[in-house]
């Protein structure tokens, strides 16, 4: 008899836990207790609960304003799990319960989260839950010490999370336009959301060596995806400001502003737009040539295993990899000083086949269900604004040109359908896909056929 197959599995667990977690927030959020007196649709709880959960930051209604403190503190809570991780949490919670994890199970978690099966699972999952919170700490105090005013305890702590997690939540309606010039916000901001993008590979190799190099014991170097990962990064941060700087200083950004402070908004908005949703100006003002290189960032997104979304730089990375050696003619894919297996190669081009097919169906489904934007005469059209939406929710990224709340409740939908695959991952169904799959043990007979 053939195995039967598990509802169940490593993979499907996420899906399951996520679900869970949006539907008991929407819950939540309905409640009387978590509204400052106000009542809620069930179509925006729940789209708030999926935005919270999947940390995307898109909203239809004021969280500072239309929540309560209860429903704030719901709404970060959410954001805390979503960040971390559902399977994170599962699977630390079963260790320190001292329950049996299967070996499928470990290797299966082992290579989602390290892409290495040999690894100590307990220990991991323990260095990334203390890890985040020390950072999260760390930042609550640096945003209260900085700002005590605009940043009292709740708000600090509200916020740091929000940029660790990579939500993009605020408690102010215009997200964080009213401290633009405040060099010391912006950098605390965005090391969060970059420590928080870089993934727990990195972050927990850096954690190790950093031990290893404090007890004097020689460092090896880091690793391949590590310095892929990190190179990738940099390189998207520094075109990503110089390109949105020329956006805006050619386009409709006023005169006065002064060129400091035109850079720290470029640098700002590079780093939030890949994967958080915070924002310094206001995104339905900023001119076309920024708003089109931002979806190619937010599409992009962060890294394997972070709290971003996005196709992830180590698969942006692979593609254009990819393209280079075809223009040079080579037989192998190349990044940096070692070649991607074929395995590697198949997943990245399938997997941004697969966002990119993914985020043209959205928009278009969207383009005739809210017809309506169209009408209202928005001054790009609404095709544009439609799909600086979709990418932004697939990123789960969070920034919006301002049309999130005119959304229809079908429009609200397809978004809250975005953010929930988004934030899982198309690599995940990728691989669960791979599972009920089965090789052919045949070939069949090549032939060559004209293309161009």
């Amino acid at each position: 008899m053939p195995p039967q197959k598990r509802l169940i599995t490593p993979f499907s667990l996420p899906i399951y836990a996520f679900g869970l977690a949006i539907a008991l927030g929407a819950l939540a959020l309905s409640h009387p207790a978590c509204l400052n007196g106000e009542s809620i649709r069930p179509i925006d709880a729940l789209f708030t609960s999926t935005s919270a959960v999947c940390v995307t930051g898109l909203i239809v209604v004021d969280t500072g304003q239309f929540f309560s403190p209860l429903g704030q503190t719901v709404i970060l809570l959410l954001i805390q799990l979503g960040g971390l991780g559902i399977m994170t949490y599962t699977s630390l919670a079963l260790i320190l319960l001292r329950r049996r994890i299967s070996l499928t199970d470990r290797l299966a978690v082992g290579q989602s989260l390290l892409h290495d099966p040999a690894f100590d699972l307990g220990r991991f999952l323990f260095r990334v839950v203390t890890g985040a919170l020390v950072l999260e700490a760390l930042g609550c105090l640096a945003l209260w010490l900085l700002e005590p005013e605009g940043f009292p305890l709740f708000s600090a702590a509200f916020h740091s999370i929000s940029a660790f997690c990579n939500a993009g939540f605020s408690l102010y309606p215009d997200s964080l336009m009213g401290y633009d010039t405040n060099i010391g916000v912006n950098v605390v901001i965005m090391v969060l959301i970059t420590i928080g993008g870089l993934g727990f590979t990195v972050v927990n190799e850096f954690m190790h060596k950093g031990v290893h190099r404090a007890r004097g014991h020689k460092v090896a170097r880091l690793s391949f995806h590590t310095r892929t990962v990190l190179s990738t990064s940099a390189v998207l941060v520094v075109v990503g400001t110089g390109t949105i700087f020329l956006g805006e200083l050619f386009g409709p950004a006023e005169t006065h502003i002064p060129l400091w402070n035109r850079v720290l908004h470029a640098l700002f908005q590079s780093v939030t737009c890949r994967t958080a949703g915070f924002n310094t100006l206001d995104i339905g003002a900023m001119s076309n040539i920024a708003l089109v290189f931002m979806m190619m960032l937010m599409y992009v997104g962060g890294s394997p295993g972070s709290t971003a979304g996005g196709i992830k730089t180590t698969t942006a990375r692979a593609v254009v990899g990819f393209v280079v050696s075809q223009i040079k003619g080579r037989s192998q894919t190349v990044v940096g000083s070692r070649a991607l297996d074929r395995e590697t190669m198949n997943k990245a081009i399938t997997l941004t086949i697969m966002a990119s097919l993914t985020v043209a169906f959205a928009t278009l489904v969207l383009s005739i269900t809210e017809a309506h934007l169209g009408a209202e005469g928005l001054h790009r059209g609404s095709f544009l604004e439609l799909l600086f939406e979709v990418v932004s929710a697939f990123g789960t990224v969070g920034l919006s040109t301002g049309i999130t709340a005119k959304l229809s409740d079908t429009g609200r939908a397809i978004i809250i359908m975005l953010m929930f695959v988004g934030r899982l991952g198309p690599i995940l169904f990728l691989t669960a896909l791979q599972e009920w799959q089965t090789k052919p043990r045949y070939s069949w007979p090549e032939e060559g056929l004209m293309i161009g």
